[in-house]
């Protein structure tokens, strides 16, 4: 593996698995998106009653194609879940699932998660490093986020109010412009309504620093060199043709600017692998038979992390598309990792 990535090992159970204090080299531009130096504070531990013995002998239906392959296509046809359908067809079928989940897709990753998965988001907003940037650039004039596959705004808002922390209204600084974009119309429904009600009910000032945009991750619909940041978070997985998104990442991106992505990955240890498998497999698209009446695009859900690449050769994917200083970070025994790369040239 070439030098700039950096294997990680580790020490949480629930939240990160690094051996640093830092995921970025110190280095990196003013306009450029730095972790923070600081390593995040460990969540509070949950307790979960543990598996039958009878659970060792469940074993997951195999993959029929090979995740680690660096193409998430081949040819004429490409994975939806374990099924092989033709490439021209995957996007509509993920179009479906998201079309179908969107009114309960927040409430179905708490139970999916056991709320996990705030904290993992928590956690990969606070590695962007946006604070040190604002306070760098007095302010967000400028700053321009982008976050991709961004529906419901889950990371959106996250940047946001990290923005508002930095400079509370009614200071006169601008916080940053945010760019969600999505490729399902439903789910940046869901996040505006969320924005306007939930998130931001009487804050008018900052729905102008939001845009929800309908687009593709593998033709984004925005000039070169645009965004300081780029964020991708449980959404890369479902691209039809992963390469065409990364190099449309780095195409966005300013010099300096900063990719990430949050998404299901591996576990390897042994008997850890065996529950997460069995819970995935045999849970949760009954949780999402029971909440949404849809338990079919959860099982596709559940498929498409076991097609999706391990963590280095994800870690190498994102290098070959023109990224340097790349890193990842495990959460949860590699249930979920986050990548980074910048875009020094």
């Amino acid at each position: 593996m070439a030098s700039t990535l950096s294997r990680r090992t580790g020490r949480s159970l629930l939240l990160r698995v690094t051996s640093s204090t830092s995921s970025i080299s110190t280095s990196s531009p003013s306009n450029s998106l730095p972790a923070s130096s600081s390593a995040a504070p460990t969540p509070p531990h949950t307790h979960r009653r543990a598996l039958s013995s009878s659970s060792s002998s469940f074993s997951p239906p195999p993959p029929p194609t090979d995740p680690t392959n660096n193409d998430s296509s081949s040819g004429s046809t490409t994975h939806f879940g374990f099924k092989q359908v033709p490439v021209d067809e995957k996007e509509k079928l993920v179009k479906g699932v998201f079309n179908s989940v969107a009114s309960k897709y927040d409430v179905m990753n708490d139970l999916m998660s056991g709320g996990m998965h705030r904290l993992w988001k928590d956690d990969f907003v606070r590695m962007a490093g946006l604070p040190a940037v604002l306070r760098t650039n007095a302010g967000g004039a400028g700053i321009r986020l982008l976050d991709v596959a961004g529906g419901t705004g889950d990371i959106a808002f996250r940047l946001m109010k990290k923005a508002l922390e930095t400079y509370p209204p009614p200071h006169s600084t601008p916080p940053p412009s945010i760019t969600i974009c999505d490729i399902n119309a439903e789910m940046l429904k869901v996040g505006q309504v969320r924005a306007k009600e939930q998130i931001f009910p009487n804050l008018p000032q900052v729905h102008s620093n939001l845009e929800w945009v309908e687009g593709n991750a593998e033709e984004l619909p925005f000039p070169d060199n645009s965004f300081d940041l780029y964020t991708i978070a449980f959404g890369l997985r479902n691209v039809t043709r992963r390469e065409r998104a990364l190099r449309e990442a780095l195409r966005v991106l300013k010099k300096g600017g900063r990719f990430m992505c949050l998404e299901f990955s591996h576990v390897s240890l042994p008997l850890a692998k065996e529950a997460y498998d069995l819970y995935s497999f045999e849970v949760i698209p009954r949780l999402g038979q029971a909440v949404t009446g849809d338990a079919e695009s959860y099982r596709y859900l559940v498929e498409s992390i076991r097609q999706f690449p391990k963590q280095e050769d994800l870690a190498r994917e994102v290098e070959q598309a023109g990224f340097q200083s790349v890193t990842y970070v495990n959460y949860t025994l590699g249930s979920v990792a986050v990548h980074s790369g910048f875009k020094w040239a």
